[in-house]
């Protein structure tokens, strides 16, 4: 029996190094997210204890303290801990009981603090679920079961926006989501701008969180109801409501910039021209009609946003 551990232990050390080759020929990251990192990035607060529970194998990502020693699929990326692997792979066949493991949870990922070797060998014998001693961790934003290093720069930025900006609390029902870095200065530089605007409209200096509310209710909610409506996120695979709503602001600025008074209808159209997606005319004309309902139409737009736009 003993080599039939051993061959296990070779199949995953084996499958690792196969994801190590496709992840550097990918270009993407393969290791395990750090606790550490998460918190710093997420400004993690407070946590609550909540006992033993199934845990989906799959939503565990991350550890503590050895991210290193596995890849992102739980398989052993060392061979120093071989004798362990392999210890805890023979009580797998036998009758014995392990002891649960010890995680950390953040939104609907885990981490692990204790029991590296089971949660491995639980990912190598397809095991869809393992108990867990959980202790929850708060955080601001959500975190996926597939995050990754990139997501979490995203989410970084997500939480220093509901910090700046307090429309997590202010509109709890928000829920803003990016693909691209640096969206959200974007959005900052929009809510300035339309706070800029309100103060001349209303005379006077205007509250920051009465202008962060105004902008999303007459502004940004409206143009990603079009969106829902229009169903576009299907024709944009991977891409967000709020990636489309910069998108749009970013070609009416440069329109503007370069001819003039455009309007959002004009603007619509050589959009809808330049990435040539079939049911953008629809979805474009739509949005013009909305934000010019809202009055914002002639109002001076900010700058153009970072990252790819559609088809780049």
């Amino acid at each position: 029996m003993t080599s039939g551990y051993d061959s296990d232990y070779s199949a995953a050390r084996a499958k690792a190094f196969f994801n190590s080759v496709l992840a550097r020929l990918a270009g993407r990251p393969n290791r395990l997210l750090a606790f550490d990192e998460v918190k710093d990035k997420l400004h993690l607060r407070g946590s609550v204890y909540r006992g033993v529970r199934s845990v989906p194998v799959k939503s565990i990502i991350g550890s503590v303290d050895r991210y290193r020693d596995f890849d992102r699929a739980f398989l052993p990326a060392q061979t120093h801990t071989a004798d362990r692997w392999k210890a805890v792979n023979r009580v797998f066949y036998s009758d014995e009981a392990l002891p649960p493991v010890k995680l950390y949870q953040v939104g609907d990922a885990y981490f692990v603090l204790d029991g590296h070797h089971r949660v491995s060998v639980a990912r190598e014998h397809d095991v869809e679920f393992i108990d867990a001693e959980v202790i929850e961790v708060r955080s601001r934003v959500p975190l996926a079961p597939d995050a990754d290093a990139a997501d979490l720069e995203i989410l970084g930025e997500y939480e220093a926006f509901l910090e700046r900006t307090q429309l997590d609390k202010l509109r709890p029902e928000q829920n803003i989501g990016f693909t691209i870095a640096g969206g959200y200065e974007q959005l900052l530089e929009h809510i300035a701008v339309h706070r800029y605007f309100m103060g001349i409209d209303e005379q006077h200096e205007v509250d920051e969180a009465k202008a962060v509310m105004h902008w999303y209710d007459t502004v940004y909610q409206p143009i990603v109801q079009v969106i829902r409506e229009q169903n576009v996120l299907a024709d944009f695979p991977g891409r967000t409501e709020a990636d489309l709503y910069v998108w749009l602001m970013d070609h009416l600025y440069h329109l503007r910039a370069a001819q003039g008074d455009v309007d959002l209808a004009e603007a619509a159209q050589e959009f809808a021209e330049e990435f040539s997606e079939r049911p953008v005319h629809k979805l474009l004309r739509s949005m013009a009609q909305a934000i010019e309902a809202i009055g914002e139409a002639e109002a001076p737009l900010p700058g153009p946003a970072a990252g790819p736009k559609p088809g780049e």
